[in-house]
């Protein structure tokens, strides 16, 4: 059977699109048989809450939540593709989640640490330095960090799969820079927008392993377990600024000096976007409009 593929600001799941917006989300997948099949679901209070108000804190809670949203889709899509009953939740599915996040951690945030104390060491082998350099290590690590992240998004976009992933992560973006605009949501419509949006996951990716490099080099006066743990620790407070400052770039646009901070990460959603062909633009359409429909339905909902 086929692979299929559903995004979530660009994370894989099974074929189709994952809109959420301020009180429900749609999944449109397309089934073994060519259909469009849609999944609408009401989002839990957490969005409507005090929480999701407190700029910093709410960043983190909902980008949590997020995630675990992701991770339902790609079982509802699994199933759908299979046909099975069996499915992936609770704690099967948190432990999956769990799983992935320490890969990340260990792969993005701890690995440039070593190959930044590496670096050091190398640099005062050499007799450049006496060792211990905050300025070695801090520039190693950051671009250690960046050149993992950005050598891992553009080797894997080389899978047709994954590249697949992209032209739906490419038709997301499409449909929603076309309702922003007021245009007609059409395939021949949405295909003529351009596949960058201001609050792509991408570019919270970049804005936190960008901040990290500051972040961090404060860290290298310590013993180096505060500095591995702290780089543990700290990854919820970056990440919360991150959204606050994608969200600050979003809404402020029409200043040429936001356009030109958020060239870098135009730039990087570049390796994960794709042109979408048609087909996919109507899975992207269809999702966003049956999300809009749940959405008016909650809102008249008594």
């Amino acid at each position: 059977m086929e692979d299929r593929i559903i995004t979530y600001g660009g994370q894989a799941v099974i074929e189709g699109v994952l809109m959420r917006g301020q009180k429900a989300l749609a999944i449109a997948m397309r089934a073994p048989n060519g259909e469009i099949v849609v999944h609408t679901e009401p989002l839990s209070g957490l969005y409507q809450s005090a929480i999701a108000k407190i700029p910093f804190l709410r960043g983190v809670i909902l980008l949590s939540d997020a995630l675990a949203l992701g991770m339902k889709a790609l079982t509802r899509s699994a199933n759908l593709q299979s046909g099975e009953d069996e499915k992936i939740e609770g704690p099967a599915l948190y432990l999956t989640l769990a799983v992935s996040l320490a890969f990340a951690i260990a792969l993005f945030f701890l690995a440039p640490y070593g190959i930044g104390k590496l670096a050091d060491w190398l640099v005062a082998l050499a007799g450049w330095s006496g060792g211990g350099n905050v300025w070695v290590i801090a520039a190693a690590e950051g671009l250690a960090r960046l050149l993992l992240a950005v050598g891992y998004i553009w080797a894997i976009g080389k899978m047709p799969e994954i590249a697949r992933v992209f032209q739906y992560h490419g038709a997301e973006h499409k449909t929603i820079n076309a309702f922003e605009a007021g245009a007609d949501l059409t395939p021949e419509s949405v295909a003529r927008f351009p596949l960058e949006h201001p609050r792509c996951g991408t570019s919270f990716l970049l804005t936190l392993l960008i901040l990290s490099i500051f972040a961090f080099s404060l860290l290298h006066p310590l013993a180096w377990v505060w500095q591995v743990l702290g780089r543990v620790l700290l990854i919820p407070v970056l990440a919360g600024i991150a959204v606050e400052y994608i969200r600050w770039t979003a809404n402020h646009l029409d200043s040429a000096l936001v356009r030109a901070l958020v060239k870098p990460n135009f730039a990087l959603q570049s390796l994960t976007t794709r042109e979408p062909d048609r087909a996919m633009l109507e899975v992207a359409i269809r999702a966003f409009e049956e999300m809009r429909k749940a959405e008016q339905t909650s809102l008249s909902a008594p």
